[in-house]
């Protein structure tokens, strides 16, 4: 069996800059809601909400405040806001900015169902359901995408692309899956110190990649769950329905690095709602092969973190992809230096939208595992360029961070 390797799914950062055309636009999305989703007991802000407007599938997640701006071409009359461990709410809109508040989930389930579960027999059937369960249709996707990389606390990196993503039923696995820039941005740090000639692989090809419900090869067949113990976890509400959690970890040494994670299965219709993993990093060895592809000679390379997490919504009676999340933490330091200095990478992708027409697409459009953002993305000049797209909103962090580097 293939073992299908990170390096062919994640991050490239070049720090250099190159700039290329918009390849399309939307329809203009005259109408939109901000606010921010907190807790309705610590007032906390909660981050990673979807937020969703049913009239036209239109959808984000919030940002690490909170906060959130949708936008329509049509009135917005109404929002759905889900979020893991929280009661559901489905909210009139009366005006062009709101605060939801979010009520933690209380509910009781018998213990004894818990604990007669069989977390792998659980785990299988719910491999079996999945040509049931997930997307029988060739569908395409709008996507809002962006990395972003801090040095230490602060950020030398962003990039932000709108793309479409071609599906295939899920019977069918990923071959035919791709993914096309429709526009992108991206500023990087002009400081001479702040370049790292480190190479990642990936940009939006991970939600085809890292799709683990379609992408058997990654985790969910029966020769790589075979390496893993696998326990019952505390179930939890996801979108107001009740899942079943089942804890894995490793229990056998392999040439490559596992993950410890979390699968969480709706306990009707035994569907992979959300997955949680993060990859062992007791052999530095393992994981920095799974992670880096190339480095600079001399420049040592520390992984500390590497966590994803990928959610499903249910859409009818059918489940499809919604938001992808990767966190990347490692060290760099040169061999002749005494210090090493922390960096994070950040990549998330919302579907933001469904396109009408499943057009596949064309081979000259997909964008390459091979191929960077940062070789494809205009700079940060036009305060208007996502007027017409649905996105994550920037952090207020986020939001002073590009506007130093833009002074730059």
């Amino acid at each position: 069996m293939l073992r299908f390797s990170l390096k062919k799914a994640f991050l490239a950062l070049l720090l250099s800059v190159a700039a290329v055309s918009a390849l399309a636009q939307s329809e203009g999305l005259q109408y939109s809601v901000s606010g921010k989703v907190r807790d309705a007991k610590t007032g906390n802000a909660l981050q990673f909400v979807n937020v969703l407007m049913e009239a036209r599938h239109y959808a984000t997640v919030t940002n690490s405040d909170g906060g959130f701006l949708i936008k329509s071409d049509i009135p917005i009359d109404t929002l759905v806001f889900s979020y893991l461990g929280y009661e559901s709410r489905k909210l009139p809109v009366e005006a062009s900015s709101m605060t939801v508040y979010l009520t933690p989930s209380i509910f009781s389930i018998d213990p004894a169902i818990v604990l007669s579960a069989q977390p792998r027999l659980l785990v299988q059937q719910a491999i079996k359901r999945i040509p049931d369960n997930y997307s029988n249709e060739e569908e395409l996707l709008q996507c809002f995408y962006r990395e972003t990389m801090q040095k230490r606390q602060r950020y030398i990196y962003v990039s932000e692309a709108v793309s479409k993503l071609f599906k295939t039923p899920y019977s069918r696995g990923v071959y035919r899956d791709a993914a096309a820039l429709v526009k992108s941005r991206i500023l990087i740090s002009s400081r001479r110190k702040d370049t790292l000639s480190v190479k990642f692989l990936g940009g939006p090809t991970q939600a085809v990649d890292f799709d683990v419900v379609k992408n058997l090869r990654f985790l969910l067949n029966q020769a790589e769950l075979g390496f893993y113990n696998m326990e019952m976890g505390v179930p939890v509400k996801i979108d107001g329905r009740l899942n079943l959690t089942v804890q894995i970890y490793p229990m056998v040494e392999r040439p490559y690095a596992l993950y410890f994670g979390t699968f969480y299965i709706d306990s009707e219709t035994y569907a992979f709602s959300r997955i949680e993993l993060s990859l062992d990093m007791s052999d530095e060895r393992k994981a920095t092969d799974d992670i880096l592809l190339r480095k600079p000679a001399g420049l040592r390379f520390h992984p500390k973190e590497l966590s994803i997490v990928i959610n499903y919504r249910l859409d009818g009676d059918r489940w499809r992809i919604s938001f992808f999340r990767s966190l990347l933490r490692f060290s760099c330091d040169w061999r002749k230096r005494l210090f090493y200095t922390n960096y994070t990478s950040i990549n998330e992708l919302v579907v933001t939208d469904k396109y009408p027409d499943a057009v596949p697409i064309p081979r000259a459009e997909q964008f390459r595992l091979r191929e960077a953002l940062s070789d494809k993305a205009e700079l940060f000049t036009d305060p208007d360029f996502w007027k017409d797209y649905n996105i994550i909103e920037p952090s207020v962090s986020l939001e002073h961070a590009v506007g130093r580097l833009m002074k730059r």
